[in-house]
């Protein structure tokens, strides 16, 4: 293939630099508008069709995410983001419980409450909580960024990959196959990455003293609303989880679960308008330009050229492959590519338990491994935080590597 054949490649570094940088001179290169140009470039290059970028384009995905920025917005615009700050850190004292709390708080439920759900509801309270005890707010939605994507490794629902894999792998017990391969490991990478933070950040996030207070709830009706849509959310998530048991998961899709959340609010706020107005819709063009991207990456041939020379059914391959593709195509697309393979190939469980682990940690080297970084950047930048890409990948390669080790030992 000549050098005009690999120019997706090309272009994705190039949105990968500007992602990176951020800013020259004056020039301000936003997130969203770097990726839409990045798609706009392979698109009137011919590099994708327009009939493929279309099917690249996953609505499944944009439905969930905006059904859930919806309930992320009323939680925030009727302070019902505040009672949910004061359940769970109220027994914090200090800044290094607190940090702690975060941590292992956001890592234990993202694995029932599907990592991009967390994020979405979750940046803007970690802001909150940064600003209201006067702590750095880049350390800690930097921590909770690696502790969602890590805890949702642990469960087939945790995030969209790793319900791919236990629908399609043939597992008898999915939930008890993923809890028995890789709960431990995953609590002990919880633990690194405090350690990981309060080392990098150890100057910024000093021990000090704090005491939570409940904050008045600015629009009582709209907080009984979220309250609800909380509520359905935690029931939406047990149906999907027993319908998976049932043989009947791809009846019940989880973008039933967004829009289920989002009704209460959408039908019966008077509000509603507002938030349909202020919802996220600069991360939903970021999402829709970056799979017509990455499908135009994968269709240059080149990372399956890659794959060739490797043993495909050993786990430290899967491991790697599955953290290193995984940031150039996406952890879904690659998860799907992968399966056939491993089942053709008559693998074992643990080699399936190594594809969900290395293809969500992939999430913890660079910014785009994840869809979960990607909401927390884009809603950061919306209440003007700012994490860098340098900021991030500081952290997130030393990490992923400790990441792989961990679970190589337990996986061998």
């Amino acid at each position: 293939m000549n050098f005009f054949g690999y120019f997706p490649v090309i272009v994705l570094v190039f949105v990968y630099l500007c992602i990176s940088v951020r800013k020259i001179g004056k020039i301000r290169f936003e997130p969203w508008k770097i990726m839409s140009a990045g798609a706009v470039l392979v698109l009137i290059t011919g590099q994708i069709s327009f009939k493929d970028a279309v099917k690249a384009v996953n609505p499944d995905v944009l439905i969930f995410l905006f059904g859930m920025f919806i309930v992320g917005e009323a939680f925030g615009r009727s302070g019902f983001i505040y009672h949910i700050a004061y359940n769970l850190f109220s027994k914090a004292r200090n800044s290094d419980t607190l940090l702690l709390f975060i941590i292992f708080s956001m890592g234990l439920l993202s694995p029932f409450f599907i990592n991009d759900t967390m994020v979405i509801v979750s940046t803007p309270l970690i802001i909150y909580i940064a600003g209201k005890y006067k702590l750095p707010v880049k350390p800690l939605l930097l921590a909770m960024a690696f502790s969602v994507t890590t805890g949702s490794v642990m469960s087939p629902t945790g995030n969209p990959q790793n319900l791919l894999i236990a629908l399609n792998s043939g597992l008898e017990n999915p939930f008890i196959t993923f809890f028995r391969y890789l709960s431990l490991p995953s609590v002990i990478n919880l633990f690194m990455i405090f350690i990981m933070i309060k080392l990098f950040y150890r100057k910024d996030l000093k021990r000090k003293n704090i005491s939570l207070e409940k904050d008045t709830i600015k629009d009582p009706h709209l907080a009984k609303l979220s309250e609800i849509s909380f509520i359905i959310t935690f029931l939406m998530i047990f149906l999907k989880i027993i319908s998976v048991f049932a043989g009947m998961g791809d009846i019940f899709k989880i973008t039933y679960i967004a829009i289920a959340a989002a009704l209460p609010i959408l039908i019966f706020s008077p509000r509603r308008f507002e938030i349909l107005k202020n919802t996220d819709y600069k991360t939903l063009i970021f999402f829709t330009s970056m799979f017509v991207l990455m499908q135009s990456v994968w269709n240059t041939g080149l990372f399956q050229k890659i794959t060739e020379h490797f043993n495909l059914n050993s786990v430290p391959v899967i491991l790697l492959l599955s953290v290193i593709i995984s940031q150039f195509i996406s952890n879904v697309p690659f998860v799907s590519l992968y399966m056939p393979i491993l089942s053709h190939m008559n693998s074992s469980p643990v080699h399936f338990m190594a594809l969900a682990a290395g293809s969500t940690i992939a999430g913890n080297l660079f910014f785009l491994g994840a869809a979960s970084n990607i909401i927390i950047l884009q809603s950061a930048e919306k209440q003007n935080e700012h994490i860098s890409f340098t900021d991030f990948s500081k952290i997130g390669i030393p990490l992923t590597a400790i990441n792989i080790f961990i679970y190589l030992f337990f996986l061998k």
